[in-house]
C-alpha cells in the first residue's frame, strides 16, 4: 500500500469507529441526565450556565466529555461538584450523556 492509502485507510477506520460510539450511545437517556443533573449549573441546553465560571457543554467533543467526567469519578480531576454529580454515573450514562450535549449545537463558531 501506498502512503496516501494507508492514511485514507486509517481515516475510514476511525470515522467508522467514531460513528459505531456515537450511533450505540442514547441520547434520550443522555438528556434525561442533562435535564436533572447537569441543567442545574450548566442550563438546559448546556450553553446557559448559573455562573460564567462554569463551562459551556453544548458542542463539545462527546469522548473530551467522557474522559472528562471518568477523570471526574477517579478524582484525577478535582472539583467536589463534579466529583460528586460523576461518581454515581455508569460508563452508558457518561457516554449517553457525552452524546446528547456533543449532539447540541455549541457557542462557538468560526465565523468574523
Amino acid at each position: 500500500m501506498n502512503k496516501i492509502t494507508v492514511t485514507t485507510a486509517a481515516l475510514l477506520a476511525a470515522a467508522t469507529a467514531w460513528s459505531t460510539t456515537a450511533a450505540a450511545a442514547d441520547l434520550e437517556a443522555g438528556r434525561k441526565i442533562g435535564e436533572t443533573q447537569c441543567a442545574a449549573c450548566h442550563g438546559k441546553d448546556g450553553k446557559t450556565p448559573i455562573d460564567p465560571s462554569y463551562p459551556k457543554i453544548a458542542g463539545q467533543y462527546s469522548d473530551y466529555m467522557v474522559k472528562a467526567l471518568g477523570d471526574y469519578q477517579t478524582g484525577a480531576r478535582k472539583n467536589p461538584i463534579m466529583g460528586g454529580i460523576a461518581k454515581p454515573l455508569s460508563k452508558a450514562d457518561i457516554e449517553n450523556v457525552a452524546a446528547f450535549f456533543s449532539s447540541l449545537p455549541g457557542p462557538l463558531t468560526h465565523r468574523k
